[in-house]
């Protein structure tokens, strides 16, 4: 493997106590040396007024592979995350079949082999997304699971759940909660309140969320165990999961972008590229979201990445929740919470990459000599607009198209080499 030397960039790490302008020596898919005098590599990248981070990692993805690949596969979900700046992606389980065998854990780590993020695959809390038989963790986890999760089928059950967490607790498996009531939902469509009603369709009720956020925390709370909240978009929900912290409960939590910059007035498009689960809320909610970013409430940012046919996005109200994000994520994240002043550029990369790895134990978020040389090159400046040749999904369903956002990734490098370089 060519030899990369990165020249001039400030390296910023905030796990590793690093803040300031070197030079980064690559060999061998490692990081060589930190601040190295060389002057010449196989290929030198003049980064000056750049800043080179830790490789972004998502904790939330569809990479719909396998069984769907017509929306995604985990090479064409791998290139969207290069154009993110992420080196790791974790995979949630609602495939075709559902990741709930050692098999289907196992195709996906060696695809993922040959793609330009590194995989991590989450297995299913039940067998079959079906809500009552557990399936079997400690298999999972040897096959490599890093999570349990029955994302985008909630666990109705709660003996189901408490048993769930119990055993995952004990396998040292962290439990991800889509949290969602599906009786108060009763087929509803966007958030419930005034744009539901002006549009004429039902409503997504928010206590949907919020009932089982409350009962994930006190199910964690009881039993002494672990759960990590999955995309929070309610008010309510940040305020549950703030008091619990407060009472020490092991508790954590993960919003996305669109929940701090988009609104449920957005619906009145009538566009399904604006229809997710859980929906866009209020402004409110909007402020909630962000508030708790600041006051570390909320853990990290993901993107719910869930792509879809063109076809199946066709009609506003018949047409499968979710919206792509990799390749927005940061940009995102950046316009809402760094280029506002509201968090500095360190507890941002903190909340993209080293608190991801945190939480699910996974390794990254660091730079350091001797460490893998998983990085991006960030400009949190820069104003630029999104338009679909910056996409690498195979999909299009995205509420951003035409968006002018501020902080851009420039180049992603994963394993030692280049996976993506922005032309423009």
């Amino acid at each position: 493997m060519s030899s990369i030397l990165i020249r001039g960039a400030r390296v910023l790490s905030p796990a590793d106590g690093i803040d300031r302008v070197m030079n980064v020596y690559i060999e061998d898919g490692v990081i060589a040396e930190l601040d190295s005098a060389r002057t010449v590599a196989g290929r030198v990248i003049d980064a000056a007024g750049l800043v080179l981070a830790p490789g972004l990692v998502d904790m939330h993805v569809h990479l719909r592979d396998p069984g769907q690949t017509h929306k995604e596969d985990i090479f064409t979900g791998c290139e969207a995350a290069a154009r993110g700046g992420f080196t790791s992606v974790v995979c949630m389980p609602n495939t075709t079949p559902p990741i709930d065998s050692a098999e289907t854990v196992r195709y996906i780590v060696e695809k993922a082999a040959a793609a330009k993020a590194r995989v991590y695959p989450v297995c299913t809390i039940t067998r079959g997304m079906a809500g009552k038989e557990l399936s079997d963790f400690a298999a999972l986890k040897a096959a490599g699971a890093v999570a349990a999760s029955d994302d985008g089928r909630p666990v109705a059950n709660a003996a189901v759940m408490q048993a769930a967490m119990e055993a995952c607790y004990a396998l040292d498996l962290p439990v991800v909660s889509h949290c969602e009531d599906l009786d108060i939902i009763s087929g509803g469509i966007l958030n419930k309140g005034a744009v539901s009603e002006a549009l004429g369709v039902r409503g997504m009720d928010r206590t949907s969320e919020d009932t089982i956020t409350a009962r994930e925390v006190a199910l964690a709370e009881s039993t002494g165990t672990r759960i990590h909240i999955c995309h929070v978009s309610t008010r309510t929900s940040v305020a549950l999961i703030r008091d619990a912290k407060r009472r020490g409960v092991q508790v954590t939590c993960e919003s996305a972008p669109h929940y701090m910059l988009l609104t449920d007035r957005e619906l009145l498009r009538r566009d399904a590229n604006w229809r997710m689960n859980p929906p866009l809320r209020e402004q409110a909610d909007c402020e909630a979201i962000v508030e708790g970013f600041c006051d570390g409430t909320i853990d990290a940012v993901i993107t719910d990445h869930a792509p879809h046919a063109a076809a199946e996005k066709a009609d506003f109200e018949k047409a499968p929740n979710g919206i792509i994000g990799l390749e927005t994520s940061f940009a995102g994240a950046c316009t809402a919470l760094v280029a506002t002043g509201k968090l500095s550029l360190g507890r941002l990369i903190e909340l993209m990459s080293t608190a991801p790895c945190r939480i699910l134990s996974l390794p990254g978020g660091h730079i350091a000599a001797g460490g893998p040389a998983d990085l991006c090159l960030l400009d949190p400046e820069e104003k630029w607009t999104f338009t679909e040749r910056h996409i690498g999904s195979k999909s299009r369903n995205t509420p951003f198209l035409g968006t002018e956002f501020t902080g851009r990734v420039r180049l992603t490098i994963c394993r030692g080499a280049v996976t993506f370089e922005a032309e423009d």
